[in-house]
């Protein structure tokens, strides 16, 4: 305890008198710090942003939520999640998100497209169940206006007939920008709520919902996954003000307040996560190797974690924190130790698909199966 001691008052004196120290430097001090004391120990007032804030114990929130693999439970019981996404563009993201789920352990994984992606994304592989039923404008251009809601309530009537089985849906990845597309999307999330469905957004289901706030204004069971770009336009349109870095945590509680206490994992160098109330943050450290689609591995992983977190509730002596809040750390957590493994393995080649790969070696190694 005196050698941390020694080390902590060593550094705090450094970070006060060396106001022009770079950042660089900084970083590889808070390191030290954290790699000396744990979490238990209140950290020095080295850097601001860490003051107001709680760095997760991903690992133990993992053991806590995944549940045991028991020869009594039957298919579904492990979750059945939904992604909502793909069009004729994009067909990978949605794939990455629903492929996820099963690699870590839901039991379904069901994807809804639009008929031009369906073919694709059953090409990806047969374990995922999926649905051609979404439409785009360019399919229904030649439509008179009753048709064209016609098609929306035909669209509506093909998932409403599943949504009550589902235990989370993800919704945006690959998802597009077409209108007509978007409507019937803001109209699912509509009929989610109505059946208290909890929903992850991602992806262009967060351009959605930025214009149309009301969509998950108020509405706990949501959860919101922007990168940086996507937290700036959030912000901006909700708290009329930019993104104050040097005050991360509490803007992020703010803004999660504003929307009625959603929870939103900001996604960045550390994943700040919010509910209005509390803020937590998990900062292992991933890969420095950011390929496209780690971000549809992070919404599928939290649907999951998420829907475990909840069955938890029943028991007496479950975890008080939000079920949204555990789901996240968990999500944030594996990523992270999955994207590390990989670029182990793979370094500057490392692709999501080689991340995927690594899901359920990086969980097993946290949480053994036997």
């Amino acid at each position: 305890m005196l050698v941390k001691h020694s080390v902590i008052s060593g550094l705090g004196r450094l970070t006060s008198h060396s106001p022009s120290s770079s950042s660089s430097v900084l970083r590889r001090q808070q390191f030290l710090v954290r790699t000396l004391c744990g979490s238990q120990i209140h950290r020095p007032k080295l850097i601001r942003a860490m003051s107001s804030t709680s760095e997760a114990d991903a690992e133990s929130v993992l053991r806590t939520v995944t549940p045991s693999l028991d020869p009594k439970r039957h298919k579904g019981q492990a979750g059945k999640i939904a992604v909502i996404g793909g069009c004729r563009e994009y067909t990978g993201a949605p794939y990455f998100a629903a492929i996820s789920a099963l690699k870590i352990g839901a039991d379904l994984s069901h994807v809804f497209c639009t008929k031009d992606a369906a073919p694709v994304i059953k090409s990806y592989s047969p374990e995922l169940i999926v649905h051609p039923v979404l439409e785009e404008s360019y399919s229904i251009s030649q439509l008179s206006e009753e048709d064209q809601r016609k098609v929306q309530d035909k669209v509506l009537g093909e998932v409403d007939k599943w949504m009550e089985r589902f235990d989370c849906l993800v919704i945006g990845p690959g998802l597009g920008r077409d209108p007509f597309l978007l409507e019937c999307v803001s109209k699912i999330m509509l009929l989610a709520k109505k059946f208290n469905v909890p929903f992850v957004v991602d992806g262009d289901g967060l351009f959605l919902v930025t214009n149309s706030i009301d969509l998950v204004h108020r509405y706990p069971l949501a959860v919101l996954t922007p990168n940086v770009n996507e937290y700036k336009r959030l912000v901006q349109k909700v708290l009329n003000c930019e993104v104050d870095e040097q005050n991360a945590e509490d803007q992020l509680r703010t803004l999660a307040k504003q929307i009625g206490g959603v929870t939103i994992l900001r996604k960045g160098k550390s994943d700040l996560i919010s509910n209005g109330e509390t803020v937590k943050s998990v900062s292992i450290y991933g890969s420095p190797r950011r390929c496209g689609g780690q971000g549809d591995i992070l919404s599928g992983g939290v649907a999951v974690f998420w829907s475990w977190a909840r069955q938890l509730k029943s028991d007496p002596e479950s975890p008080a924190e939000n079920p949204a809040i555990l789901g996240c750390i968990a999500a944030s957590g594996l990523l992270r130790k999955a994207a590390s493994l990989a670029f182990t393995k793979h370094k500057r080649s490392t692709l999501t698909s080689d991340i995927i790969e690594c899901l359920g070696e990086s969980l097993e190694d946290i949480c053994p199966a036997s």
